[in-house]
């Protein structure tokens, strides 16, 4: 199931990026999603069976530019490959496919998971190396909407 973010899901997903750290996030990241949790958060989404959160993923909203940013997306390590990440990322273009302020969606990831988000439509706009931190390099990537 998808659904809505709510606080009481905080330390749960301070978990699942741990799970995540080192190899997809840098330690320092931590308190960068902390933030985000506490005052970045637009739209926010957990995919849960049970109570058990398996997956997550965000967008922020530019209207004045009619864009979107895809945001902090993860997966439980032990279920990756399983369509979990590929559902939240899916759910996201859809509402934003039917959102008229919206042209352009961004995602802004790693060189780790660029091909993830390929296979999903995006295309690779820019590349800057160590912008998350050292071996994390900066892999933007777009895709229009229906809009």
């Amino acid at each position: 199931m998808i659904r809505a973010y709510n606080k009481k899901d905080k330390s749960k997903l301070i978990e699942l990026l741990r799970q995540n750290t080192p190899d997809y996030f840098d330690t320092s990241e931590e308190s960068d999603f902390e933030n985000y949790l506490d005052n970045e958060i637009e739209d926010y989404f957990i995919y849960e069976e049970g109570t058990r959160i398996k997956g997550s993923g965000g967008i922020n909203y530019f209207p004045e530019k009619k864009l979107a940013r895809i945001s902090w997306d993860m997966v439980d390590p032990n279920l990756q490959g399983k369509g979990i990440g590929k559902k939240l990322t899916q759910h996201r273009i859809n509402l934003l496919n039917k959102n008229p302020n919206i042209e352009l969606i961004i995602v802004r990831t790693s060189q780790l998971v660029y091909k993830f988000y390929e296979k999903m439509g995006f295309k690779l706009e820019k590349i800057e190396k160590d912008f998350w931190a050292k071996d994390y390099d900066l892999y933007q990537m777009q895709m229009k909407t229906k809009y």
